[in-house]
């Protein structure tokens, strides 16, 4: 009881909706011999993670980057921390811009299939695809931001000599600490059922498999 009052929150009306269609799918796909399995993710142990995620980010780009440009070191100019702060509120529209755009590629509807929101109680923005993918699809669409915002960023930092971009990838890489979570939990899962897709949970941060 306590468990099931820690995940209710209060729905926007857009969420509502998508919810009601979400749960007719899923009377439809029950009925059709699938079971569900939800894969979802704690907001607040997601925050956590990413506090954690600092460390072994900063040890392996940080390191990367003294070691090639220890000699040639340039912290750049002071206005360079304003825009990396502007360039990190608009990583966080891209990040969910990157989530919606890769998943879209394999959608019937393209974009009309993807829907983008905040969830109010923890403001966290969030995207959200409304059709079945494949396991490798779900997991890039998941994973994209990562790789543009966070890892690319980073490696071209250490041979562009940018600590700015450094930070902003390092940044950027445990912004995307859900996203970890997430892949982390489809990967263990051992699924061994002849049909099985993937789907983002309309309201919660995680995904759904239906499989029979």
């Amino acid at each position: 009881m306590k468990e099931e009052k820690k995940k209710q929150r209060v729905l926007s009306e857009k969420e509502r909706k998508r919810q009601e269609i979400f749960d007719k799918k899923c009377e439809e796909w029950i009925s059709k011999g699938y079971r569900r399995t939800d894969l979802l993710i704690d907001i607040l142990k997601a925050n956590l993670f990413a506090l954690l995620l600092c460390i072994p980010f900063f040890l392996v780009f940080g390191g990367a980057f003294f070691l090639v440009n220890r000699d040639r070191f340039d912290i750049g100019h002071p206005l360079s921390f304003v825009f990396l702060m502007i360039a990190y509120l608009a990583g966080i529209v891209v990040h969910e811009l990157l989530h919606g755009i890769t998943w879209a590629r394999f959608t019937p509807h393209g974009m009309k299939d993807i829907d983008f929101g905040v969830m109010k109680d923890t403001m966290t923005p969030y995207c959200t695809c409304s059709e079945p993918l494949k396991k490798g699809q779900y997991i890039l669409g998941t994973l994209m931001p990562l790789l543009v915002l966070g890892i690319l960023p980073s490696i071209l930092a250490v041979f562009l000599n940018s600590y700015i971009l450094l930070l902003f990838g390092i940044i950027m890489s445990v912004s995307a600490a859900g996203d970890i979570l997430i892949v982390w939990k489809i990967l263990r899962y051992k699924n061994s059922s002849a049909e099985f897709f993937y789907m983002d949970h309309p309201t919660e941060a995680g995904g759904v498999i239906f499989e029979k």
